[in-house]
């Protein structure tokens, strides 16, 4: 299998993404009834692989070439087992907090030695900013929001976003005093592929990207202002303030907290590429695949889509995002998969993870 062709042309020695910024409310909805089944989860920051849990299934097998995102994983089983609920968004970030060095002390403990100096080195980042918030496109954002965002936007303006609205209201509120000039100039600079590629996603990541990310964001932004309600996202939230609102990512909501540290020990994690699965034989019946084919050429992404299906049961779900690269199910293996249209619709509509184009559930045919 030929899915490390990132590998080679990306660094990953360092946190990315210190918390997912891909919704899994969809994902979960995408996979389907999964209750004792066997699921596979591309890492990132661990997060969604942790929503998988409360699909109820038999084991959750994580891969991810980054050692530093598997760390994530890891430092994230360590708060569920030894933090409550509100220590935990402390921890994360969600909330104030003035102990975070000693809740990830309390974290660390029983985890494997390279894990504990890791997150140790990192101790003074996660203290000021949180575990959610020391990753390079976390920083990213921070610049963003401290040094840019209040040049274009008063406080006011940032708070009144979050202001629960209708459809219309949050339509007019976009229009007449969110989209300003100075807006859309902060917009086309900032969110340009060369600024992008610098500070925020690794510019290998758009090797195979076509079109301006400074106008994709745009048109995401609109969505995420007026097609879905802002106070309830909280990524946006996140961008915007450096800390969530009552609005939370699913696998850090009280009500799928006990549930997700009962069934921690279903996580089976092999750091490695998606080989680290599909090699072992084994078949899975449905896959957290993130935007992974967005980083590959059109044969590679064939190639390994075909590798992928080859470890597939019958009936399986394959869901993935795409930001600005189009990928779906090869024309060559069109007639084993279904896209579920329909689903993938209405799924769309809900996302509340704005940066992505397309969302994506195709079944594996019987």
């Amino acid at each position: 299998m030929t899915g490390s062709e990132i590998e080679s042309r990306a660094a990953f020695d360092h946190i990315r993404y210190a918390q997912l910024w891909e919704d899994a409310d969809v994902l979960t909805q995408g996979l389907g009834e999964q209750a004792g089944q066997t699921l596979v989860s591309i890492c990132s920051a661990g997060d969604n692989a942790l929503a998988m849990l409360t699909l109820d299934p038999a084991k959750v097998v994580v891969v991810d070439l980054s050692p530093a995102q598997i760390a994530c994983l890891r430092v994230r089983i360590g708060a569920y087992r030894a933090l409550s609920h509100a220590e935990f968004l402390e921890l994360m970030g969600s909330r104030p907090s003035a102990r975070r060095g000693a809740l990830l002390a309390r974290a660390c403990e029983g985890l494997d030695a390279e894990t504990r100096a890791f997150w140790e080195d990192l101790a003074p980042e996660v203290e000021a900013h949180g575990l959610g918030g020391v990753g390079k496109f976390e920083r990213y954002f921070r610049i963003f929001r401290r040094w840019l965002l209040p040049l274009v936007h008063s406080r006011r303006t940032i708070a009144a976003i979050f202001e629960p609205r209708d459809p219309e209201a949050r339509e007019e509120f976009f229009d007449k005093r969110f989209n300003t000039w100075r807006w859309r100039l902060l917009m086309r600079v900032f969110f340009s592929r060369f600024v992008m590629g610098r500070m925020g996603r690794d510019k290998a990541f758009f090797d195979h990207v076509e079109g301006s990310p400074a106008q994709h964001v745009a048109r995401r932004l609109r969505h995420a202002g007026v097609g879905t309600d802002p106070s309830q996202n909280p990524y946006l939230h996140w961008i915007m303030t450096g800390t969530h609102g009552p609005a939370l990512p699913m696998a850090w909501r009280e009500e799928h907290f006990e549930v997700i540290r009962d069934r921690l020990g279903r996580l089976d994690i092999r750091p490695g590429s998606l080989e680290a699965f599909v090699s072992t034989g084994e078949k899975a019946h449905g896959f957290n695949l993130s935007d992974i084919f967005e980083y590959m050429s059109p044969d590679v992404f064939a190639q390994v889509y075909g590798t992928i299906l080859g470890a597939s049961a019958p009936g399986a779900r394959l869901v993935y995002w795409n930001m600005m690269a189009p990928r779906r199910v090869p024309k060559v293996y069109a007639d084993r998969v279904e896209s579920l249209s329909d689903l993938e619709d209405r799924l769309k509509a809900q996302d509340m993870a704005f940066f992505y184009s397309d969302f994506v559930v195709e079944e594996v045919r019987g």
